[in-house]
């Protein structure tokens, strides 16, 4: 991907506040920020810029996929093209040799599963990307503390199996992205450990020392974990998230240059981009530093580092995570340095809308939001969707444990534009509630949680009473969540329209169906849910660049009757037509 040059980020960050009557309008949710000791998320794999990788779909019988409905020109925000990403807690996920933890050679063996290559099959996920969390050595289980950025983790495995994974990967057409944690470090790197020690080190300068940059020891962190000042051997040091992670001084070009040198070294081994953690906290460290001027600063980084990383491979894609509910905010990041931003407040909207049962006027919203972004960036972004992540708890957990609700949440997701990304388990209804580890508990291949590949670093506490929600027990049950998952994701590649196209918003007249429809060149359906118990009616209504619907295409999780402009859907069903 070719970036254009842009303005001063400054001027764009200003541009973008002053933008009338959008903020309001695109704000949903609650900030989700909470305090933990590692960091928090404000934080595929197809470039958002090309083709994704063939879905695991099956020839539809209504032929799916022709030229139909051909919206008109100018009625809708750009195209997304799209795929389905998997997020992986390594430790969790697939044990190749006994040890109790997951490794990146289990997530190998484990590739069939999430995607075997061949699209006549549909007993795999056929999911186009994977999204590695840290595989970096590091002190603590979850890694965002790293001690050394070129290498892996030994509990994961070595260098050659990363690249192992990364070559099977592409084998399937499924890429890679991984976890990148440049904000801080380890308070056990060895550039640290030298910083700390000797106050003429050559690495004193790559962290925020107060005491040498003549500043005040006070204030509260931007991300709310209390004073970010630890003292260590007289002086103090910042810490955004904890004592355990020092801040690093990205002031210093030295940082910068090493950095950027770090993330052409994974690239240049196979990996197909990255998700950037704690992406708005570079140079935001303190409550006080929110502000205009300091988010400029960091988008200007972020675009030195995009810049630095086209070098390498122009197609690489870049999501961030800056855990904002904000477009305007999330939006600053897109002029050319993010393919992608993490959409939390959609993802808070998804799992209430299944919860309470009623549409919450997503489409309304992201029709509106996605304009935004398109002028922001060129008309080159890629939406991050997804429900929750390893920073929250669990959407099965959420839902109270109701596997329709989990079904329509999954729905909503994956029929919405963007890259939806599926934190792991989460296609089985696996349980967890914080503390963090109770939502990176092992993976269940069966239904006792023993055998080979099972991951037990963890007692699993919170899925050790879910029965049926493993991998095993829902492999071949045709009304099991992990079904529901296939078919949906299968039915994306499908629906060019679905994979690829804009959204805009489509008005049921019923509270407890949500509808829109999604508009490539070539195609244009409606999408409709029913996110109810009970069967729903909706009269179908034409309006300015609308079709007129006429069949249903696809019908999941019940047969909804179409009868002249009057469409009646069963109970959590999804519909599109064309």
């Amino acid at each position: 991907m070719v970036h254009r040059p842009s303005g001063s980020p400054k001027s764009v960050i200003l541009q973008l506040i002053t933008v009338t009557g959008l903020t309001a309008a695109l704000l949903t949710g609650c900030n989700g920020n909470s305090n933990s000791n590692e960091s928090q998320p404000s934080k595929p794999a197809a470039s958002p810029q090309t083709s994704a990788p063939a879905q695991n779909a099956e020839p539809s019988a209504q032929g799916t996929g022709a030229v139909q409905n051909a919206p008109n020109s100018g009625t809708a925000t750009g195209e997304q093209p799209s795929t389905v990403f998997y997020e992986i807690f390594v430790r969790s996920f697939y044990d190749s040799d006994g040890d109790g933890i997951g490794d990146l050679r289990g997530i190998t063996e484990k590739l069939d599963y999430l995607n075997d290559g061949d699209p006549s099959t549909h007993d795999d996920l056929g999911v186009g990307g994977i999204w590695l969390m840290p595989v970096n050595p590091s002190p603590s289980y979850h890694g965002y503390d790293v001690t050394d950025y070129r290498s892996i983790n030994p509990d994961y495995g070595t260098l050659e199996d990363m690249q192992t994974l990364l070559q099977e990967a592409h084998k399937r057409g499924i890429k890679v992205i991984m976890d990148l944690v440049v904000n801080h470090t380890s308070n056990q790197n060895p550039w640290f450990i030298d910083s700390a020690a000797h106050k003429d080190s050559k690495y004193r300068n790559w962290y925020i020392w107060a005491e040498d940059l003549n500043r005040p020891v006070s204030g509260t962190s931007a991300a709310g974990s209390g004073s970010p000042w630890h003292s260590m051997l007289g002086s103090h040091y910042m810490g955004t998230f904890w004592d355990g992670m020092p801040d690093l001084n990205f002031d210093n070009p030295e940082v910068r240059s090493e950095m950027k040198s770090i993330g052409a070294f994974w690239l240049e081994q196979g990996v197909d981009g990255f998700r950037l953690d704690a992406a708005k906290h570079i140079y935001e460290d303190l409550l006080s530093d929110k502000s205009t001027v300091t988010t400029a600063k960091n988008v200007a980084w972020w675009q030195e580092f995009r810049t630095a990383m086209n070098k390498v491979n122009p197609k690489a894609y870049i999501v961030g995570e800056v855990w904002e509910n904000s477009a305007v905010s999330v939006g600053a990041y897109l002029d050319h340095a993010f393919d992608s931003g993490f959409n939390f407040g959609l993802a808070e909207t998804l799992v209430h809308s299944a919860q309470s049962e009623k549409d919450s006027g997503a489409a309304f919203t992201l029709e509106r939001t996605y304009k935004l972004y398109s002028e922001i960036s060129g008309g080159t972004f890629t939406d991050a969707i997804f429900l929750t992540n390893h920073d929250q708890n669990r959407v099965m957990s959420q839902l109270a444990n109701q596997p329709q609700h989990a079904k329509m949440a999954a729905a909503m997701l994956l029929t919405l534009p963007g890259n939806p990304f599926i934190y792991y388990g989460e296609e089985i209804g696996m349980l967890g509630v914080k503390p963090d580890e109770g939502i990176r508990e092992p993976m269940k291949w069966t239904p006792d949680g023993q055998g080979k590949g099972q991951t037990s670093w963890e007692p699993g506490s919170n899925n050790a009473l879910n029965p049926g929600a493993d991998v095993e027990s829902e492999q071949h049950r045709s009304d099991s969540l992990l079904e529901r998952y296939r078919d949906l994701i299968a039915l994306r590649g499908e629906i060019t329209a679905l994979r690829d196209g804009a959204i805009r918003d489509y008005p049921s007249g019923n509270g407890g169906v949500m509808a829109y429809e999604r508009i490539t060149s070539a195609q244009q359906v409606l999408v409709m849910h029913n996110l109810t118990g009970s069967a729903q009616s909706v009269l179908l209504h034409t309006s300015a660049g609308s079709s007129n619907y006429s069949r249903v295409l696809r019908s999941v999780g019940g047969e909804a009757s179409l009868i002249g402009d009057e469409i009646t859907l069963p109970a959590y069903t999804s519909v599109i037509l064309d």
